[in-house]
């Protein structure tokens, strides 16, 4: 598992991560709160450890040489 996320790509997943993280965790009443939970979620995990899979898959690496 090689790193494929620039440095700027997992900055922006981080923090988006968070944000939409935050805002499914807040009330959890409707569907959509669930779907920014698991989304959120994906995006901080992703962002920390530098690899995505989709990225992997389609062949895009933002990381450069």
């Amino acid at each position: 598992m090689q790193a494929n996320e620039g440095k700027w790509d997992r900055i922006i997943r981080v923090i988006l991560g968070l944000v939409l993280f935050y805002m499914g965790n807040a009330t959890l009443t409707s569907p959509w709160n669930y779907v920014a939970y698991v989304i959120g979620l994906i995006l901080v995990v992703t962002g920390l450890i530098g690899f995505c899979l989709l990225y992997s898959v389609f062949k895009i690496n933002t990381k450069g040489s």
